[in-house]
């Protein structure tokens, strides 16, 4: 299995990546900040769910057929596109609601476990990211390199949902101070349409 040292690089390289500024940790940032830490949360654990998807696809190859045909990474990509644009239109469309004694609820548990899966699993870029970054840190000789890729795909969400988790609290803490003001409810609203457009755009855009 896995050395000690080759698993505490793997954790440090994988917490300072899941810090680095990126689509998946601004979409909890902001989720969290319009429907509370809660909802953060929740995204969280549906991001690092498309993260298993990713990593099972890695170990069975999957992720190396992706990146090897245009056709299917291109239509992944434009699907990944088209729900962001999706979820920016409603936002845009969201009205003012009445703070909650449940933070998060107006948005639902489901519904958002369900963004986070398919905002990550519609990510074309994930998978290539996991199919040139895990097998760094396999070793043939130590046993089965499906078995060490699911492990180091488990690690890395492990590091994930403690970085977004930190990022949902965070956020989630301002969201209740937020959410008293039907006007800067719009406005939050307004600012996730503009990052999901943005998201959408960067994904369009973004080479192989």
């Amino acid at each position: 299995m896995l050395s000690s040292q080759s698993t505490l690089t793997f954790l440090a390289a994988s917490i300072l990546l899941a810090l680095a500024p990126g689509p998946d940790n601004i979409f909890v940032l902001t989720q969290s900040a319009l429907h509370g830490r809660n909802a953060g949360l929740v995204v969280t654990l549906g991001l690092c769910t498309g993260l298993l998807a990713h990593s099972a696809a890695v170990a069975l190859g999957i992720a190396a057929i992706v990146q090897a045909s245009v056709i299917a990474f291109t239509t992944i990509k434009y699907v990944g596109a088209a729900y962001l644009l999706y979820l920016a239109w409603q936002a845009i469309r969201a009205r003012a609601t009445e703070p909650s004694a449940e933070s998060g609820s107006n948005a639902g548990a489901e519904g958002l476990y369900w963004r986070g899966i398919i905002m990550n699993v519609t990510n074309p870029k994930v998978s290539i990211f996991f199919l040139a970054f895990l097998p760094q840190f396999v070793d043939p000789a130590r046993g089965y390199v499906i078995v060490q890729i699911l492990l180091l795909g488990g690690l890395f969400i492990v590091a994930t949902v403690v970085v977004f988790g930190s990022v949902a609290l965070l956020a989630g803490s301002i969201s209740d101070w937020f959410t008293r003001s039907e006007r800067v409810q719009v406005i939050l609203n307004r600012i996730a349409a503009v990052v999901f457009i943005g998201l959408a755009l960067k994904l369009v855009t973004s080479p192989r």
